[in-house]
């Protein structure tokens, strides 16, 4: 059994390059940038998915923003961990297709380093039992499943997780990106936000990955991971520029990919408003609040929420009357000359009657 998962994953690691690292790196801290930490989540999250056809635009985009070829098969390769044997060898499958793409049009494919060799003397149950540990927050004997507690140990966190072309936190973030994309894996989702925590990832990378998942159209999955963060996120400035629509306070932090979060005070609302020619998404990601449409009872918002507005719907969303909320905006279906109506503020009485 142990001989045959070596040999399977050595399959799956071929070397990208025989080059040796010249430096050690942070294992403890994530290597990429912001933009290739955005697309390496959504390269996971459509890996667990099974969706081959957005997994191949992400794969193109993810090379374009200049991640490496290692850096992205190791990350597939690591997957089958977490989503199985069959989406791991479907994502390199799409990975070993884009490369041989990319190189028939000329197109530059940034190869990338493969993990350094390890000593003969390399222990892994032993190194694997220190990752676990590192990673859990303390030690962790799984004395139901055995065999399995053996797997984790020395294969997961002592085979894979010593291959240093992706850091401890790289591993995380891909991680905690895939299990966003799973229905009904939210124990392993909350464990592994805590476990990146541990391994260097900060929570503002963390919440990078929502605002990833959110711009590339997954965003049920973005609700998912938003609803086990449990942080306060960015409050930005004071949102001057629309303050005549709003009753009360609020805030605004534009991120990436049209993606922007709105910070309401407590019984801070907007203006009924109407959106033309667009599709508005609204994804609760801190605190309480509400949203209802034109003659339909209020909706609660709380962490995690998603909300799809249609096209032409008359509605308003806002804080509740003791909490902070803070959502995610993003607009999809946009048509050419989309525009957003406002309307009569919320009043006094409506607001008031909400329960």
């Amino acid at each position: 059994m142990r001989k045959m998962m070596t040999l399977a994953l050595a399959v799956l690691l071929i070397a990208c390059s025989p080059k040796q690292k010249t430096e050690t790196r942070d294992m403890n801290q994530l290597s990429f940038t912001t933009e290739q930490a955005a697309w390496m989540s959504v390269i996971a999250c459509d890996e667990a998915k099974g969706d081959l056809v957005a997994l191949e635009s992400a794969i193109h985009n993810g090379l374009e923003a200049e991640l490496t070829v290692s850096q992205i098969k190791e990350a597939l390769s690591q997957l089958y961990a977490y989503t199985g044997f069959p989406r791991s060898l479907n994502a390199l499958g799409v990975l070993q297709r884009v490369i041989g793409d990319r190189q028939a049009k000329g197109v530059k494919v940034l190869m990338g380093e493969d993990a350094s060799p390890l000593s003969e003397e390399y222990d892994a149950l032993k190194e694997g039992t220190r990752v676990q540990t590192q990673l859990v927050g303390k030690a962790f004997e799984y004395e139901f499943a055995e065999a399995t507690d053996y797997y984790l140990k020395a294969h997961l966190f002592g085979d894979i997780f010593a291959r240093d072309n992706l850091t401890y936190a790289d591993r995380e973030l891909v991680t905690v990106s895939a299990l966003s994309g799973l229905e009904g894996v939210e124990p392993q989702l909350k464990a592994h936000i805590a476990g990146a925590h541990n391994m260097g990832v900060t929570e503002e990378q963390l919440q990078g990955i929502v605002v990833a998942l959110a711009a590339n159209g997954l965003l049920n999955e973005a609700g998912r991971l938003a609803g086990l963060l449990q942080t306060e996120w960015p409050q930005g400035k004071s949102n001057d520029a629309y303050a005549q629509y709003f009753v009360g306070q609020s805030f605004l932090q534009p991120y990436f990919g049209g993606v922007a979060n709105v910070t309401f005070e407590p019984r801070c609302r907007n203006n009924w408003h109407v959106h033309h020619g667009t599709v508005q998404v609204l994804i609760c990601v801190s605190g309480k609040g509400w949203y209802q449409e034109w003659n339909k009872p209020a909706v609660p918002l709380t962490s995690g929420t998603v909300i799809a507005i249609p096209e032409g719907v008359k509605h308003w969303h806002g804080a509740a009357a003791d909490s902070w909320m803070q959502h995610l905006a993003i607009h999809t279906q946009e048509q050419p000359g989309a525009t957003n109506e406002w309307l009569e503020p919320v009043s006094d009485t409506q607001y008031n009657s909400l329960q």
